[in-house]
């Protein structure tokens, strides 16, 4: 008899205490803890591992969103882009203005084209600046030029084919060209660059150009950059820029300031720029200026002298 009540205890209790045991296994670890365990695992290479233990942590708290999104971060940083997707989509769904989940889908969107079959591509580009005061001053400019998507980045290399055209008074009519060559390296999954440098034969494109800027991805969806400009017309020009970036849902946020370094002192000029993303990669974009501190990357030698000037861009 009294075994029989053994067995029954046993049946009875034995099952409950399995139930009990994911829920002892959750408050066995810290989620915060483990979120910066795997973080860090992942930030120094161990990506398989970290992959391992974002999935369990994904599975133990299904709402944790940070988890999730850092979990889709370590699937594309293993190039499985479409599993990365589908981790930051069911995010997406219960949480649409998640800001981090929105910049990791379209970091994973942009890398997964920059891992495509098609690495090469040929680009074109136009543009114009229309200035009425102190003259009637059309400047224009046609790209044509070439990408390639590298292991450490994507570069490119174009010509620039400039022409101005003034009033009567002034009566300028010239064409000429510029060689230029840029590349974004990544140097961690936090930090990238811009670099560039360009070079025309001719009187109104600088004669060199050159171009430095560092960028540093922060948590929530913020960043920061900070570069240098440099022009050579008949003197050498440098510009100083700094920013901040914001992504807040569907929308990019910057804020950049350029400082001009004149001989009677520095110059600054501010830009916002406010684009909203329709989907990965089409976007309406309005960006207003104000200051002294030229910006324009390819013709400055009419600007290097203004008192003040403001501006508005629809792109």
């Amino acid at each position: 008899m009294c075994r029989l009540l053994i067995l029954i205890f046993v049946g009875l209790v034995f099952p409950g205490l399995l139930d009990l045991a994911p829920l002892l296994s959750q408050e066995a670890f810290n989620p915060e803890t483990e979120y910066l365990r795997i973080r860090t695992m992942a930030f120094d290479g161990n990506l398989q591992d970290a992959a391992t233990d974002a999935r369990k942590l994904v599975n133990a708290y299904p709402s944790y969103g940070d988890a999730r999104i850092l979990l889709g971060r370590i699937l594309a940083w293993q190039k499985d882009y479409d599993q990365a997707a589908a981790v930051i989509d069911t995010l997406l769904i219960t949480e649409p203005d998640n800001a981090d989940a929105l910049s990791a889908r379209r970091d994973i969107s942009l890398w997964s084209k920059e891992n495509t079959a098609v690495a090469t591509d040929l680009r074109t580009g136009y543009s114009f600046d229309y200035f009425a005061e102190p003259y009637t001053r059309f400047w224009q400019v046609f790209s044509i030029g070439a990408g390639h998507r590298f292991d450490w980045g994507p570069a490119s290399a174009g010509i620039n084919i400039g022409n101005l055209i003034t009033d009567e008074e002034t009566d300028i009519y010239a064409t000429e060209l510029q060689f230029e060559a840029e590349a974004y390296p990544r140097f961690s999954n936090k930090n990238y660059a811009y670099i560039a440098y360009a070079y025309s034969p001719g009187k109104y494109f600088p004669t060199h150009r050159a171009a430095f800027e560092f960028w540093e991805v922060l948590p929530k969806g913020w960043a920061l950059s900070a570069g240098l400009n440099y022009y050579y017309f008949d003197r050498n020009i440098f510009i100083a820029l700094a920013s901040v970036e914001k992504y807040l849902g569907k929308f990019w946020l910057l804020v950049k300031c350029y400082v001009f370094f004149k001989d009677d002192g520095p110059r600054t000029s501010f830009y916002l720029n406010a684009r909203r993303y329709f989907n990965d990669f089409n976007y309406l974009q309005l960006t207003l200026g104000t200051g002294t501190a030229p910006d324009e990357p390819y013709n400055i030698r009419e600007d290097i002298n203004r008192l003040s000037a403001h501006s508005v861009r629809l792109i």
